[in-house]
C-alpha cells in the first residue's frame, strides 16, 4: 500500500469516526431534551391536580377549633411536588387549595392557603430531588413530605396569629399536624400506587 493511500484510509476512518460520534451525541441531546408536547403533558397534568386538590381539600372539610378546617387536600398538594415540576407544583398546589377556601366561604384564608400550598410542592419536590439518590424513593418522600407539613403548619399558626393572636392560634397546631400526617400517609400511598402502575414513567 502506498502512502496515499494510507493516508486515504487513514482520513476516511477519521470522516467515519467523527460521523458516528456527531450521530451519537445529536441522539444523546435528543433524549435529554424534553419531548415535545411535555409542556402540554405538564399543563394536563397541573389542572388535573389542581381540580383533585380543589375537591379533596372540600369532600371532607371538619372544623378547627379556630375557624379554619381539615381536609385531605394535602395528600394532593404533595403529589403535586412529587409529580410536576416546581413552577407547575406550586401553581396546582396553590390554586386548587386556595379555590377550595373560596367555595367553601373561607375567603379570607385564600391568599395564605395559596402561598403555604404552594410552598408546600415546592419543598416536596427538591426534598425528593435532593434525597432520593441518597435515602431511596419512599424514604425521600417521607422526609420531604415532613418537612413540608412542617411549613403548612408554621405558615398557618403565623398567619392566624397575625389575624386572632399568638397565643388562640396556638390551639390549631395539634389540628394541623394531625392533618399533616394524614397528608404524608396518603400521599405516600398514593405516590407508590402510581409508580407500580407505572404511572409516572
Amino acid at each position: 500500500m502506498t502512502e496515499i493511500e494510507t493516508n486515504l484510509t487513514e482520513n476516511e476512518s477519521q470522516v467515519t469516526q467523527n460521523h458516528s460520534i456527531t450521530v451519537d451525541e445529536m441522539a444523546k441531546s435528543e433524549s435529554v431534551s424534553p419531548k415535545r408536547g411535555s409542556t402540554t403533558r405538564q399543563l394536563v397534568m397541573a389542572a388535573l391536580l389542581a381540580a383533585l386538590t380543589c375537591v379533596a381539600t372540600m369532600v371532607i372539610a371538619i372544623p378547627s377549633p379556630l375557624k379554619g378546617y381539615l381536609n385531605l387536600g394535602d395528600c394532593v398538594v404533595l403529589l403535586s411536588g412529587w409529580m410536576l415540576s416546581p413552577l407547575y407544583g406550586f401553581l396546582a398546589a396553590g390554586i386548587g387549595s386556595g379555590l377550595a377556601d373560596l367555595f367553601a366561604g373561607y375567603v379570607v384564608y385564600a391568599p395564605a392557603t395559596f402561598v403555604i400550598k404552594g410552598l408546600m410542592a415546592l419543598i416536596a419536590y427538591y426534598g425528593f430531588k435532593l434525597l432520593r439518590n441518597k435515602a431511596g424513593n419512599l424514604l425521600a418522600y417521607i422526609i420531604s413530605g415532613v418537612v413540608a407539613e412542617v411549613v403548612m403548619v408554621l405558615g398557618y399558626f403565623l398567619f392566624e396569629g397575625f389575624l386572632y393572636g399568638f397565643i388562640p392560634s396556638l390551639v390549631n397546631i395539634p389540628a394541623n399536624a394531625v392533618q399533616g400526617v394524614a397528608g404524608i400517609i396518603l400521599g405516600c400511598i398514593l405516590i407508590k400506587v402510581l409508580e407500580r402502575l407505572k404511572f409516572l414513567d
